[in-house]
């Protein structure tokens, strides 16, 4: 598949996710410019040469792959999963320097600092959280990782258990945090899996 049909497919499911139907009035305008300067820089740094075009790809289908996640899930499919997905928990960039990125996207999307420790920022976005650290190596800004809030993580211990057994069963590494699991998906992204607060 050549570069333009893969952005071109990219583009569409980003594009789908941002005019989805929301029940909150105004979501949809919020979501779809996020994604309009999510998809502006990643182009902007391909064509600067900040980023080679399989970075490109990787990086708008992880953009497409977190906005089918925010997505709502049927009930009958979501129950039928030891890993039940309840949202969408952040999404992690990194960027040149996290405080001018905080201060950007706090000014224009008016999102609110949940957390600035001086070397990173959380900012809210609903329940959800948009992290921005800095980047380890120059002129690769990239998608970090995305975190999945797994259904009643929080409210029973055995989840913790089962999800990490079925992620072994599907043959799959497994890192282990205080807070949380970690996987890498077949394209090499870090999926960061728990409760509410991770």
């Amino acid at each position: 598949m050549v570069l333009s049909e893969t952005v071109r497919l990219c583009l569409e499911i980003l594009a789908r996710q941002a005019y989805a139907p929301s029940q909150e009035k105004g979501q949809n305008w919020s979501r779809r410019k996020a994604m309009e300067h999510i998809i502006a820089k990643l182009l902007q740094n391909f064509e600067e040469g900040k980023m080679t075009r399989r970075q490109l790809i990787q990086s708008l289908a992880l953009a497409a792959t977190a906005a089918s996640a925010t997505s709502a899930v049927p009930a009958a499919a979501a129950d039928s999963h030891v890993v039940k997905t309840a949202y969408l928990n952040h999404v992690g960039y990194q960027v040149a320097d996290y405080a001018k990125s905080r201060d950007w996207y706090a000014d224009l999307f008016g999102m609110k600092v949940a957390l600035d420790d001086g070397k990173k920022a959380n900012l809210a976005v609903g329940e959800s959280l948009v992290i921005f650290h800095n980047r380890q190596s120059p002129n690769t800004p990239i998608i970090d990782h995305i975190c999945f809030t797994i259904a009643d993580w929080d409210k029973d211990k055995s989840v913790r258990g089962a999800v990490a057994a079925e992620l072994k069963r599907r043959g799959l590494e497994v890192q282990s945090s205080a807070n949380s699991l970690d996987i890498k998906d077949p394209d090499g992204f870090r999926i960061q899996l728990g409760g509410k607060d991770q």
